[in-house]
């Protein structure tokens, strides 16, 4: 793979894309401020990643030496530059957003995203649960921007919801991902929330979210925003939200914390399908 797409990591840009994708799903909407938000997106997770790799040089130098900027394929210096564009390019993309639609919070949101991306990859994705925390304001935020870049009451509403739906569930996941890799973290030195606090205080923490997160769901039903096929298929994702959460308040090994994770990422993508199969 070109190095300059391999460092981009598509995959993850891809996952932000869709949130932009499903709020215009919601809305019945496809327009250019839709279109410009979705290269918004891809813009600024694109450079997040970027700089998060160009502030991780010395560290992947020993742990992932295959990458793109360790392995010689990109230079140091050529890799923030590449970011800089990057995130100039998502910023002009929430500014013809704002421009066109006379609403200027998506580009407020777009300069924010800037800022917090690149604290993130410089200093917060160390910090204990902070750096959880922002990973999971970021894959909401994703929601909020489409709603807002569609400008109506409603559409802002929802996408908040369901920016806080993702919110909630990614720091969910994030935190048992730190679980997950807590030998290899605490190896490396690594100061994260399991290794700081334990993982039994961690696993419960989890598991509060996860039940937070439940108990909104049926929300968007009873306010007549979904039909009840979004109520049937949400029913399926907390089921398996609520199984994963107690898997991990039994157990907090390595291969269980495994488990968990995967659990909570196809309970989010079946809820992603709730929220498109429900706004018909």
């Amino acid at each position: 793979m070109n190095p300059y797409i391999e460092i981009l990591r598509p995959g993850n840009v891809i996952m932000a894309m869709i949130a932009i994708i499903l709020v215009a799903i919601v809305a019945h909407s496809i327009s250019i401020p839709i279109i410009l938000a979705m290269l918004a997106v891809f813009f600024e997770i694109s450079a997040g990643n970027v700089i998060n790799d160009y502030f991780d040089y010395k560290i992947d130098l020993i742990n992932k030496p295959e990458r793109p900027i360790p392995s010689g394929r990109i230079g140091l210096k050529t890799a923030r530059n590449y970011a800089y564009i990057l995130f100039l390019c998502g910023t002009i993309c929430g500014f013809l957003i704002s421009y066109l639609t006379n609403n200027w919070i998506p580009f407020i949101i777009v300069l924010c995203a800037d800022i917090i991306l690149y604290i993130y990859a410089y200093k917060l994705k160390s910090t204990p649960l902070i750096g959880n925390l922002t990973v999971g304001f970021m894959t909401g935020l994703c929601f909020a921007f489409g709603g807002f870049s569609i400008g109506t009451p409603q559409m802002i509403y929802t996408s908040i919801f369901l920016g806080f739906f993702a919110f909630v569930m990614t720091t969910a996941r994030e935190i048992t991902k730190d679980i997950e890799d807590i030998e290899g973290d605490k190896a490396e030195g690594a100061k994260t929330f399991p290794i700081l606090y334990g993982t039994k205080i961690s696993a419960i923490i989890t598991f509060i979210l996860i039940i937070l997160d439940c108990v909104l769901c049926p929300l968007l039903y009873f306010q007549h925003i979904f039909s009840i096929l979004y109520l049937i298929i949400i029913s399926i994702a907390v089921i398996l939200f609520i199984y994963a959460g107690i898997l991990l308040i039994r157990n907090q090994n390595t291969e269980t914390a495994s488990k968990v994770s995967k659990y909570l990422k196809i309970g989010m993508l079946i809820a992603f399908v709730s929220f498109a199969i429900g706004s018909f």
